[in-house]
């Protein structure tokens, strides 16, 4: 993409608005822009990485056996009103009436849905057991949305909804998300730990959280140190084999969030040098719930014995919109962002230092067409601005490779490629540039 054909408002100062260090990296690098209170527009910068987030959170989702739906964001009451849930949620939960006077909701979260969905077709125990998940807007109304996607009133989440015959089969399943999660966060380049959690309004007595350790984060938590540097499964995992061993690992030691720290546990249980106290930002959640839903709205299935019996479930939810919050408060520097290579916007930044100079133009043009033939992606700054606006542009927003094209570089045969991450530059000949930039 030519950067004088893209739209990329950068912006030079900084949004008084934004507290935190992603909210003010987002908007100075033009990748949102808000429209109220909590609810943000996501331009094009901003839209390929919630993208790129969402196809490894899809990827890890299928690969771990579940099935993708999209479910509407406007739901009736009716289904709510089954399960108890639509008085006893809160304000938080944005009601509607149509022009016929019928009661909707706009979601924020879906498993009244799932379960109607599910008792509609599922009626016997062979079918199971069924994960289905999507990746849907939802709406919450905060009371005070802050921290521009890390929380606001309007997300994008992916949740998936898992229904087993028996406890022991939902426990299978809930371990099949826990490692699932660990996989698509560390592709993400973030390191999370999963801890023991309040269930708040989704229900059940089982649940982790999967936080990232940050500065921001809007919770104090306490975990054993050894759980920072455990090695995550990589692609050969086997979801239809016993994951209990993965998952007992991390769970034997202790990790919780404030709201369910037990603090003489914490000192009983973990060395002294072992201990973690930081702030976290949630990123993922998964829940065991049981019957909570199956059984008012009697979501059965004909089990081995011929008997009726209501099915076992478990909800898992990645905020999407806020892991790419998340990613930016894990990694940045005080020039901008740096993007991890999975989710960057654009694989590589190429500058031309001197645009309308014919050789270095000509240079920078048969880089770009090959480096996009070869299959990467090429943000070219074509663009007539000073060599140190497009510098400090291309630093903020964090692109992991920069390759420098300039005349004086090109007289002696020269580019400059550059590492976001470390800083590093190294000169070398166009033709090293592209061999190593085009397999990288």
């Amino acid at each position: 993409m030519r950067l004088s054909r893209f739209f990329l408002p950068l912006l030079r100062e900084t949004p008084s608005e934004a507290q935190i260090v992603s909210h003010r990296l987002m908007l100075r690098a033009g990748m949102i822009r808000q429209e109220a209170a909590g609810i943000y527009a996501w331009l094009p910068l901003g839209f390929r990485v919630l993208k790129k987030i969402e196809q490894i959170v899809r990827e890890e989702m299928n690969r771990a056996g579940a099935i993708e739906i999209l479910m509407p964001t406007l739901q009736p009451s009716d289904l709510w009103k089954e399960t108890g849930r639509y008085d006893a949620y809160g304000p938080e939960m944005l009601r509607i009436r149509d022009r016929h006077d019928r009661e909707l909701l706009y979601g924020p979260t879906n498993e009244d849905m799932v379960t109607e969905i599910f008792r509609a077709y599922v009626k016997s125990y062979k079918a199971l057991p069924l994960n289905l998940y999507h990746t849907q807007w939802k709406f919450r109304d905060e009371v005070r949305p802050r921290f521009g996607v890390m929380r606001g009133r309007e997300f994008l989440m992916k949740d998936a909804y898992s229904f087993d015959l028996d406890a022991a089969g939902a426990r299978r399943s809930y371990n099949r998300m826990y490692v699932a999660y660990l996989r698509a966060f560390s592709r993400m380049g973030l390191k999370t730990i999963p801890m023991r959690a309040e269930t708040g309004p989704i229900g059940g007595d089982l649940s982790h959280e999967f936080i990232v350790l940050a500065e921001t984060g809007e919770s104090g938590v306490f975990c054993h140190r050894d759980l920072l540097d455990m090695p995550v499964p990589d692609e050969t995992v086997d979801f239809d084999g016993d994951l209990e061993p993965i998952v007992r690992q991390r769970t034997e030691l202790y990790a919780a969030t404030e709201d369910v720290h037990d603090a003489a546990r914490f000192e009983r249980e973990v060395p002294e040098d072992k201990r973690v106290s930081a702030r976290g930002i949630e990123v993922g959640q998964v829940f065991y719930f049981g019957t909570k839903y199956s059984v008012p709205m009697k979501a059965l299935v004909t089990g081995p014995d011929g008997k009726d019996v209501p099915v076992e479930g478990g909800s898992y939810g990645i905020g999407v919109s806020r892991l790419v919050g998340a990613i930016i408060e894990a990694s940045h520097d005080d020039a901008g962002i740096i993007w991890p290579a999975a989710v960057a916007p654009f694989d590589i930044a190429l500058i031309n230092l001197k645009s309308g100079d014919a050789k270095t133009d000509a240079a920078c043009d048969d880089l770009y067409a090959k480096l996009t033939a070869a299959g990467k992606d090429v943000l070219y700054d074509d663009t007539n601005e000073r060599p140190g606006a497009k510098f400090a542009g291309m630093d903020l927003i964090g692109l992991p490779t920069q390759i420098v094209i300039g005349p004086h570089g090109l007289e002696k045969g020269l580019v400059e490629v550059k590492s976001r991450a470390t800083g590093a530059k190294e000169e070398m000949s166009l033709e090293a540039a592209l061999k190593r930039l085009a397999t990288s």
